[in-house]
């Protein structure tokens, strides 16, 4: 154990050295991360099963040597039911953040307080489904989410806590989360192997098949995965590194629509499609029951095929175009400036608008315990940011590791870095004193928002995960004349 500390050490030192001396808290988490993996001896234990949307081997196949490095293997604190025509389990989720006081020399409604605040999300989801054939499943979550945001949600593009409740005003009573019909259409006799979990109850799928869903779900639950870069029980907590920030997608306030999903799935490849309900208003949570007025179109190609020869990779191409009752930032900085007033995005009468942009999304095995990932995402930035949160250009990369490396296959660690973007119209909204449903600092000095994440799961007994993390915040809320914030992270997760 002493000669593993020294050399952990050695190497931590080694990386310091090129880690620059002003951001101390963002290099410490750099050197932790970066160094933990490297310090660690192989292992001869196997990779982690393929995450949803990877290749999946036949159900007579030895296991692929470069499927995709993931953390499937999760313990839980009792066992689950073994007839498999039902589906019953849980999760908690536990969230602390805190920062320090901040250099700001102004604040606005809608900035994060720069003083020292700190704050504890909760989200609890009980999963449960029926196999009603071999082709047709109900699956049904109750959740309850409460606890406090940093400043309320608001400050910031890509949040720190995406388990956190918008709108404090939200009932704490558990609601239902996901209400859904589940059923598959084979298209050919030969099967794959599935991986059951709460959103896919089958043992086995046909290999070519057409999935449906229908009734409230969330649209991240099935677009733009990513096996090391979704999931904030284990993995990332940033809303722009486990999402595409520019992806507007239809949601109300605690994330979910309705409406149905169609999957088409082949050997190498899969094509999606969705309709989902919007919001009444901006970070809403009523959706407006009248879709052939507001809706929300979502499509994503899939290719299960790596970059880098032999080894396993996805590429995920992402479209989306809503419709709904959003303003637009020119109309209203125009409006604002001949009545000499304050802009405000809401002050206009009902009307339809649309939204549009894309994303992609590449995750790559670089070696048997370690995946690259990377987003890109862009939309057409005149009209209100409206459901999930202000970006209008984004790019993310990160790696993953799995604890397989160092002998303890259940931790995890990642890190990763993201930079967000507004267009022009958006910037002069705010700029001029108006405010989003997340942003407003009274004016605005633009410049990137900048984030560094890493974290660390370790498995401490059964179902119980315990996770720091760090997080470093250049320019929150796109202004330069704020920050930088470090935000210090403690997770502590329970599957049961």
């Amino acid at each position: 154990m002493k000669s593993l500390f020294k050399t952990c050490y050695r190497r931590a030192a080694g990386i310091w050295k090129f880690l620059p001396p002003k951001n101390f808290l963002a290099a410490v988490a750099i050197a932790i991360v970066v160094a933990v993996p490297a310090c660690a001896q192989k292992s001869d234990e196997p990779a982690s099963p393929p995450s949803r949307g990877a290749t999946q081997p036949d159900a007579s196949a030895a296991p692929d040597p470069t499927a995709l490095a993931t953390d499937d293997s999760i313990e839980s604190m009792f066992p689950h039911f073994k007839d498999t025509r039902f589906w019953l389990s849980g999760q908690a989720n536990f969230v602390f953040q805190t920062h320090p006081e901040f250099h700001a020399p102004y604040s606005g409604p809608h900035s994060l307080n720069p003083h020292y605040e700190k704050a504890t999300s909760r989200l609890m989801t009980l999963y449960t489904g029926a196999r009603v054939s071999n082709s047709t499943e109900v699956l049904v979550d109750i959740e309850e989410a409460g606890g406090a945001a940093l400043t309320t949600g608001f400050g910031l593009a890509g949040n720190t806590d995406l388990d956190i409740v918008r709108n404090p005003l939200l009932s704490k009573a558990p609601y239902l989360g996901r209400g859904m019909i589940h059923k598959v259409f084979a298209l050919s006799e030969d099967k794959v192997e599935n991986q059951r979990n709460p959103f896919s109850l089958f043992e086995e799928l046909p290999r070519r098949r057409v999935e449906v869903r229908f009734g409230k779900l969330s649209m991240p639950d099935f677009f733009d995965i990513n096996s090391v870069g979704s999931d904030t029980h284990f993995q990332f907590l940033n809303w722009t590194i486990d999402n595409n920030g520019a992806w507007d997608y239809a949601a109300d306030t605690r994330g979910y629509t309705v409406g149905f999903t169609a999957d088409y799935e082949d050997r190498n490849w899969g094509f999606r499609f969705a309709e989902g309900l919007m919001p009444k208003v901006a970070n809403g949570i009523d959706l407006v029951w009248k879709p052939w007025q507001a809706h929300a179109e979502n499509f994503e190609y899939e290719l299960r095929r790596g970059l880098i020869p032999k080894k396993s990779g996805v590429l995920r191409l992402l479209a989306y175009v809503n419709h709904a009752n959003m303003g637009i930032y020119r109309d209203q900085i125009i409006q604002a400036a001949e009545q000499n007033t304050t802009p405000d995005i809401t002050a206009h009468p009902w009307h339809i608008t649309a939204k549009y942009g894309f994303g992609i999304n590449l995750e790559q095995n670089l070696t048997r315990y370690l995946t690259a990932f990377a987003r890109s995402g862009w939309d057409n930035g005149k009209t209100e940011s409206f459901a999930y949160t202000e970006v209008d250009q984004t790019f993310a990369e990160g790696v993953g590791a799995s604890g397989a490396w160092w002998h303890r296959k259940q931790d995890r660690a990642g890190i990763a870095i993201v930079s967000n973007a507004i267009k022009r119209d958006h910037q002069n909204y705010l700029r001029a004193g108006g405010l989003g449903f997340l942003l407003g600092d009274g004016k605005l000095n633009y410049g990137r928002e900048n984030i560094l994440e890493s974290y660390y799961t370790m498995h401490t007994w059964r179902g119980i995960y315990l996770a720091p993390g760090l997080q470093h915040v250049n320019n929150p809320g796109y202004n330069r004349d704020r920050g930088p914030v470090v935000v210090p992270t403690f997770r502590a997760h329970i599957e049961f």
